[in-house]
């Protein structure tokens, strides 16, 4: 370890002396060196990673796929994230003389500038004349009006690895509706930066809802393309059809590389930090507590109006393009500040069991509309922290289920589980 990487570390220990303090004795030591050595190990995996290959991304390998694209009228599906040599893949394939035909834009829009949950209105693409279909709006599911005239689909969208990101659920609507209307889909592969591990309840049936339609974990370690696999190979889709699917894979890649995402997946996703807290903090958004929306730091906070809901305080507004009506709205909330944890980086109960010990009205903690169940794929952990179980007792009720699902998971995979 350097010099300036023993500073660093000395710095943020300074910066937590205060929560340290209390501890005493080995404790007090062993705890130093776990932080260390995460430190260690954070920096290791991010200087490995540069040290290797770029990965090439499916959108890439344009030998691969415009085999199946030339002289076809061709749908994508696509958003901001769709980028290839540095422009957005509806422009390079306009230029590589490929017949673009419609736009079809997934939650937050063409240009990912939408609201979480906003409805998506069908317009046209100011830069090319495109139509622009929205499959979050009237309709979630691509209609045989709109795939009049489609030959090939295409799909091109960078995902995070959890259940409840709802560009999961449109890929799977889209490949039902071209398996009804025999059409073929293209899967362009792109990482996932939360698929080194796997963890969390799986969903389970009579819970499916569209921020989850799979009986998977929060936290899934699937690619899309991975994912599509599964999708077709478990028939998980209407009466059990299957999509006529063509993956086309990244080169250098596997699940324990470390990726930063260079664009946003989501308005409220801003950097690695958020990405890596989002399957942990996004619980809360089917609680009163808020996960920082109406803030420049969204699932990188959390905090309650009440003084005593921790040290750190934060003001939601809103926000066009990221929060127009962010819970607690111009109230200053009191919480935690998660930007420098870097331990905060798997999935984790811990933030939602503090923060369910330390409210007051515990009958209203969760909402009444039941979206914390559908985020968590059952009633059973609203259920269970209610109950005061630990979080080693509630991960003990899922590990059945996540040992099964890791088991399915293998014959799906297209890269390693390991370091390249």
């Amino acid at each position: 370890m350097g010099k300036s990487k023993m500073i660093f570390i000395l710095s943020k220990l300074s910066n937590i002396k205060q929560e340290l303090y209390l501890m005493k004795g080995k404790v007090w030591i062993l705890c130093i060196y776990a932080l260390i050595f995460s430190f260690s190990c954070k920096s290791q995996s991010a200087e490995q990673s540069r040290s290797l290959p770029e990965i090439k991304m499916g959108a890439s390998q344009t030998d691969v796929y415009f085999p199946f694209l030339e002289g076809k009228q061709v749908g994508l599906v696509v958003n901001q994230t769709s980028i290839i040599k540095e422009k957005h893949l509806v422009d390079f394939l306009i230029k590589k003389k490929i017949e673009v035909s419609k736009i079809f834009a997934p939650e937050h829009g063409f240009r990912g500038d939408a609201d979480a949950g906003e409805k998506i209105e069908d317009g046209k693409d100011k830069t090319t004349g495109l139509p622009v279909l929205s499959l979050y709006g009237k309709s979630k599911k691509p209609s045989p009006e709109m795939l009049n005239g489609i030959e090939v689909m295409v799909f091109d969208i960078q995902d995070v690895g959890v259940r409840f990101y709802t560009y999961i659920s449109t890929l799977h609507l889209v490949m039902e509706a071209c398996a009804e209307q025999n059409i073929p889909l293209v899967v362009l592969d792109r990482p996932n930066p939360n698929g080194d591990y796997v963890d969390g309840p799986v969903l389970e049936e009579g819970f499916e809802s569209f921020v989850g339609m799979h009986p998977i974990p929060i936290v899934h370690g699937l690619t899309v393309g991975e994912l599509s696999k599964m999708i077709n190979g478990e028939k998980w889709l209407k009466n059990g059809v299957q999509c006529d699917v063509t993956i086309v894979p990244m080169e250098h890649y596997s699940h324990k590389r470390f990726y930063d995402l260079p664009v946003k997946p989501s308005p409220n996703l801003p950097n690695y930090q958020s990405i890596r807290l989002y399957p942990s903090l996004c619980l809360f958004e089917g609680t009163t507590i808020s996960a920082g929306r109406g803030t420049m730091i969204p699932f990188q906070i959390y905090g309650h109006p009440d003084p005593e809901a921790g040290p750190f305080s934060f003001t939601p507004r809103s926000i066009d393009g990221m929060a127009k009506y962010p819970k607690f709205e111009n109230q200053t909330c009191y919480g935690y500040d998660l930007r420098e944890d870097e331990n905060a980086r798997t999935f984790s109960l811990e933030y939602l069991l503090d923060a369910y010990f330390h409210y007051k009205d515990k009958e209203n903690f969760f909402l009444k509309n039941k979206f914390f169940d559908k985020l968590a794929g059952s009633d059973q952990l609203r259920k269970q922290i209610k109950a005061n179980l630990s979080e080693d007792e509630i991960r003990l009720s899922w590990q059945d289920r996540l040992t099964e699902y890791k088991k399915m998971r293998k014959q799906y995979l297209l890269y390693p589980d390991f370091e390249l």
